[in-house]
């Protein structure tokens, strides 16, 4: 089976770090490709399908995962090709977790080297970047208004040194600001609300059951509309998620679809898997299935 690992060698922490020091011997057992640059892994991984790996593999967080994922998608018949694989180094890994993946780097390993395939749905969004029409697939999740605005007003460098604390400071930081009215259409369902969370899997942030019904392999994706985000809101939230526990019934607006579109008045920034792509107005849609994953 041949494999290869793109991996980005600026990466921090501590799981990074660990990565480094058993470079020469993941070397010996694939190729590695470091990038150098911001969309270098999608650019890598796209090359890797064309050169006939198996299996590509992102070594790397959530942001690392959507660029290889986007270029196996950029290779002819990619997804057919190619497996994606998973190292989770990154500071949520939601999608990781989402498939039971080890957080033990050995033990992430020693999955991708057994090579065990499971088939899933890929989700797409078609949406605008700089007033010109895009497209992105993503693996666990996106999201509009709030989540995306907090994204946006990360502190890298906090990022780098605290973690998970950088979007929690950054989201107080949005909550202060004027939020986007988005409205929600798909199927017989049409919502409006201040933020709207798309999953694929159950997982949000790390280990928040936001979307509790999601299932991989369903061909829906579940859709969670607020319909007021405010310091309340937040107040009413947090102390179940910390503990686990779904969000309150009365605080949100849930319906499932395979197709549905976003769109606002105001300028609403979009993301994917934990990246900031964009702007609504948006279009999301599943491919059944199409997906290969390494899996336990």
């Amino acid at each position: 089976m041949r494999i290869c690992v793109i991996f980005n060698p600026t990466a921090k922490g501590e799981k990074a770090r660990r990565f480094r020091h058993h470079l020469n011997d993941f070397g010996s057992q694939c190729t590695l490709r470091l990038t150098a640059a911001p969309a270098d892994a999608r650019c890598l991984a796209a090359a890797a399908v064309r050169e006939g790996f198996e299996t590509v593999v992102a070594a790397g967080g959530d942001g690392t995962l959507n660029e290889v994922l986007n270029g196996i998608g950029d290779a002819p018949d990619g997804f057919e090709r190619t497996r994606l694989g998973l190292l989770p180094l990154g500071t949520a890994n939601v999608f990781a977790r989402e498939l039971g993946i080890p957080a033990d780097l050995n033990l992430a390993w020693a999955v991708i080297r057994q090579g065990n395939e499971t088939r899933i749905d890929l989700p797409r969004v078609d949406y605008e970047a700089d007033h010109h029409p895009e497209y992105r697939y993503f693996a666990q999740l996106a999201g509009a208004g709030l989540d995306a605005h907090a994204i946006k007003l990360v502190n890298w460098q906090l990022k780098k040194r605290f973690g998970p604390l950088a979007y929690v400071l950054a989201g107080l930081r949005a909550l202060l600001g004027a939020q986007s009215k988005i409205s929600t259409a798909g199927g017989h369902d049409s919502l409006t609300g201040e933020l709207v969370l798309i999953g694929n899997g159950r997982f949000y942030g790390g280990r928040f059951p936001i979307f509790p019904k999601a299932d991989l392999c369903d061909g829906l994706l579940e859709v969670c509309v607020f319909p007021r985000v405010n310091w309340l809101t937040l107040a009413r939230c947090t102390p179940g998620l910390l503990l686990g526990r779904v969000l309150p019934a009365s605080l949100t607006r849930v319906f499932r679809s395979e197709s549905f579109t976003l769109t606002s008045p105001s300028p609403t920034p979009l993301e994917t898997d934990g990246e900031l792509i964009g702007h609504l107005p948006a279009k999301f849609s599943l491919q059944r299935s199409r997906l290969r994953a390494v899996v336990p």
